[in-house]
């Protein structure tokens, strides 16, 4: 039989939550790392008393009890494995494996059993339910009833806050049988209380998180913060791990403490508690305790009387308390010769320490990544400007830390250090030189996104060419060109008319001189061109555009992304689908290619129909205020030739320009118009009109 057993994706359950982890079996005792935090809680062999194998929600799962009273709970066992384990047990632990099923009832009454720090309430000979006595934060008595409340875990998405136990009244003179239920729940429960003196008390010390001074208590269990405002008191049990980190300046020291649980202001969680001390503050501590409760507790990691930096004074009494070591930054050194590296996270600049097994990130917020959670990092351009760069940081969980504003010059350390760390470097880059090691990595962006508006706006503005230049009435915008003023005079006078302009006008005007354009004058150009006073509705008739073969695409896949992605909102669904797109190969993309061809082809084509089928414009009121005077003009001179018995007479000049016909004929006076006076060989070549006359 093997030595060691091993098993992936074996939950925990703690306050409710099922923490991911792995849980290993050696003859030394059990294992179990958890996934998200990498904390390690290791049971000895020789503690285990009980275990009981049992069905669960998460498939077949192990429930042991020490001899201490403490019980443990691992989900997610395979029913194959009771027989591999059930031997193990017997042979490395000499504890029997028990197969016990829970009561699914319903019931809601029974007796309630205490068993070390555990409280079942089981109904015939099997158990309901099963409460830690270590999660309970409050215990309270009434008549006939108790309630107790618990310790709130914020990873979980539905806790209990509280139970109620009636306890019926006995005739028996044994004692009230209330009181006796809260006493047993009290000798077990994690109710902190400030029993006796403490241990040692630091007086107003800084902290950054959460902000403000505080005095802290020193307990033989717990750690007293209080404050002006808030009290926090914090068991040595939740705390995870200590730090101590030399600020860049190298006249400040940050303490910070690791906390899981965190603890709670509000709505607020403080996952971490920065302590922030001068180097030259020093102190004379004397412990609360005789030398040899002092020897007999610590072992000589402390004295009763000690004295140093404040500081070092406080790492070394929460490293003797708490039982854990203390974590400092190991070989890195920046471009300055300091440990960390001045950055930005979520707009807060502070600094971030490269440690020898992962990153911390000092102080607003707080960051902790381990290395054996991240998945890579990246280094990408800076975003305001090219004198920095950002460093990112995507763990296996799917979170993503990103470190901006670092100076060029730190690249090549934090890249040398990466890459010894063996970490996956997504842009790897060619170191040579810091230079061009920047510059190259500057340049190496491979995460650009595809932009799938700026794909369609593209697509769209080459359809608009198209249609433009197959018919150029088709849009109803009006073009604005600066400086271009004399199309505004010629749309004013009227100077360029429609063919549909009467014949009348025509023969009107050839009798009549033509009237010189007008110089523009300089003041007029500098004017801009007034507004068009009402533009055409788009068609509801009109063929509508063809999408391109992006759009096809989207929209054929849309549902099959957002079922492989449930939830996903709008513009990760954009983005994901741009990504897709961007992966897909060149033959499933010619696919839709064609796809839009034919769409585009068709388009076209209705085009002309419709172009050859659509109504005739409309008169805009400007044309229809030029054509209305053009009448009056035509009216008055009838009036006038009426009069007249001959037409050598000098004709009434009006303000009517020439038509569309007599300007394509072939006694076109456009040289007229254009100079002031013409060759002699043009005088001789053309007729005598009454105009000449003149």
């Amino acid at each position: 039989m093997a030595d060691t057993l091993e098993f992936n994706d074996i939950y925990q359950e703690v306050k409710g939550f099922m923490n991911d982890g792995r849980l290993r079996l050696s003859k030394a005792g059990l294992m179990y790392k958890n996934n998200k935090t990498g904390k390690v809680e290791n049971i000895a062999a020789t503690d285990l008393s009980e275990g009981i194998w049992r069905r669960v929600a998460l498939g077949y799962g192990l429930r042991l009890s020490t001899r201490t009273g403490h019980v443990y709970k691992y989900d997610g066992f395979r029913e194959p494995e009771f027989e591999k384990l059930s031997e193990y047990f017997k042979t490395h632990f000499q504890v029997d494996l028990v197969e016990k099923d829970m009561c699914v009832k319903g019931w809601n009454w029974g007796s309630v059993r205490f068993g070390g720090q555990l409280l079942a309430f089981d109904i015939g000979e099997q158990p309901a339910f099963e409460l830690p006595l270590s999660n309970v934060s409050q215990c309270t008595t009434g008549k006939n009833e108790v309630t107790l409340e618990f310790h709130q875990n914020d990873d979980t998405e539905v806790g209990l806050m509280e139970i109620r136990f009636y306890v019926p009244p006995t005739q028996d003179d044994g004692g009230d049988p209330v009181e006796a239920f809260a006493q047993n729940v009290l000798s077990k429960a994690d109710v902190i209380q400030a029993t006796g003196d403490a241990v040692c008390i630091f007086r107003e010390l800084q902290c950054l998180t959460p902000r403000g001074r505080y005095d802290i208590r020193i307990y033989p269990t717990f750690l007293h913060l209080h404050g002006k405002t808030f009290d926090y008191k914090i068991p040595y049990t939740t705390v995870l791990r200590l730090f101590l980190l030399p600020h860049k300046d190298q006249r400040q020291m940050f303490f910070v403490i690791s906390l899981d649980p965190p603890i709670k202001q509000g709505q607020t969680r403080y996952h971490f508690l920065i302590l922030l001390f001068s180097k030259d503050e020093d102190i004379n501590l004397t412990l609360n305790m005789s030398e040899e409760e002092v020897e007999k507790r610590f072992e000589g990691k402390l004295k009763k009387n000690m004295s140093g930096c404040l500081y070092e004074m406080v790492s070394r009494v929460m490293k003797a308390l708490v039982n854990r070591k203390i974590t400092v930054p190991g070989n890195f050194q920046g471009n300055s010769g300091a440990q960390c590296i001045t950055c930005s996270y979520k707009a807060s600049s502070g600094l971030l320490y490269p440690l020898e097994r992962g990153f911390i990130y000092v102080h607003k917020p707080p960051v902790h990544v381990r290395f054996d959670e991240v998945q890579c990092v990246n280094f990408a351009r800076g975003t305001t400007t090219t004198r920095s760069f950002d460093f990112e940081i995507e763990t296996k969980q799917g979170l993503q830390y990103t470190f901006s504003s670092i100076e060029r010059e730190e690249y090549g350390k934090l890249f040398d250090f990466v890459n010894a760390k063996k970490l996956n470097i997504k842009n790897r880059g060619l170191k040579e030189g810091m230079k061009q090691a920047y510059d190259d990595y500057a340049d190496s962006d491979d995460e650009q996104h595809h932009d799938a508006y700026l794909e369609r706006m593209k697509e769209e503005g080459k359809i608009r060419e198209n249609a433009d230049s197959d018919d150029s009435g088709d849009e109803s915008d009006e073009s604005f060109n600066p400086g271009e003023e004399e199309d505004e005079v010629a749309e004013e006078f009227d100077s360029n008319p429609s063919a549909s302009s009467s014949s009348a006008d025509s023969d009107e005007d050839k009798e009549k001189p033509a009237k010189k354009p007008k110089a523009s004058k300089p003041s007029k150009e500098k004017k801009p061109r007034k507004k068009p006073e009402g533009k055409k509705g788009k068609d509801p008739a009109a063929p509508k555009r063809p999408m391109s073969a992006y759009m096809l695409w989207l929209n054929a896949s849309r549902e099959k992304i957002k079922g492989d992605n449930p939830g996903i909102s709008i513009i990760d669904l954009s983005k994901k689908a741009g990504e897709i797109w961007k992966g897909m190969s060149k033959e499933k993309k010619e696919e839709w290619d064609r796809k839009a061809e034919e769409a585009k082809r068709d388009y076209e084509k209705a085009m002309k129909e419709y172009n050859k089928n659509a109504p005739p414009p409309e008169v805009s009121k400007k044309e229809k205020k030029s054509k209305g005077e053009k009448k009056t003009s035509e009216k008055t001179e009838k009036k006038k030739s009426g009069k007249a018995a001959s037409p050598a007479k000098t004709p009434v000049k009006t303000n009517t320009v020439k038509s569309k016909e007599f300007v394509s004929s072939d006694e076109s006076s456009s040289d007229e118009s254009t100079h002031k006076k013409g060759s002699d060989e043009e005088m001789a070549s053309t007729p005598p009109s009454s105009n000449d006359s003149d």
